[in-house]
């Protein structure tokens, strides 16, 4: 039975454990009022290489102050990144049982432009969720940690508790191993981006979250 509501930050090419939420819970709402975070999930995701795990970094356009909110954040087409990150995942996933089968609903991210990384995050999101076929009910926040006028506060908060280092326990997440290239040479990696769980297990890769 699915919880009822959690909020969670925005992520480019999320990790399996943000997209549990996003199966498990009926409503699931994403921050666009919290302050940009470097180094979070908002915009790099991790992936398995021949040579271990490499982070993989959208790069983004300076702003004034100290604090910009997730919403007003601009991509920055600085150093070919598009280009990289999709270099990337070939190099990686190529020989993977699934990525021939995804390449076609993946390799837009990486040719078309979005100005704003939440929209961009938002439209990966969107996608994964068709490939995942699961049908999550995604609503935005009105303003920071409030989900709109009348509407209850969403039961839990992950936006601090899914992140790349230091991460609080969750009792909810219990990484399952699946197929990876790479696990005889580095083992298995638990909770990279959604696209390894993707690319290796396919449409199995609901049965995982």
């Amino acid at each position: 039975m699915n919880l009822k509501s959690c909020l969670l930050s925005s992520a480019y090419f999320a990790p399996v454990q943000w997209f549990q939420k996003l199966n498990r819970y009926e409503t699931c709402w994403l921050e666009q009022h919290d302050h940009f975070i470097k180094q979070t999930y908002r915009n790099r995701c991790v992936i398995a290489t021949t040579n271990g795990l490499q982070v993989l970094t959208v790069p983004i356009e300076k702003y004034d102050g100290l604090k910009c909110e997730m919403k007003d954040i601009r991509i920055s087409d600085h150093g070919h990144w598009r280009h990289l990150h999709w270099n990337a995942l070939m190099s990686a996933y190529g020989e993977s049982p699934f990525f021939e089968f995804l390449a076609d609903d993946i390799r837009p991210f990486f040719e078309r432009r979005w100005e704003f990384l939440f929209d961009f995050n938002l439209e990966i999101t969107h996608k994964i969720c068709d490939l995942l076929e699961i049908e999550p009910d995604i609503r935005m926040t009105a303003q920071y940690g409030v989900p709109g006028e009348g509407v209850e506060a969403p039961e839990h908060d992950f936006r601090d508790a899914i992140r790349p280092k230091h991460a609080p326990e969750d009792p909810d997440f219990e990484p399952r191993r699946y197929y990876q290239v790479y696990e005889q040479k580095h083992g298995f990696q638990p909770n990279l981006s959604i696209l390894d769980l993707l690319f290796n297990e396919g449409n199995e890769a609901v049965l995982y979250l």
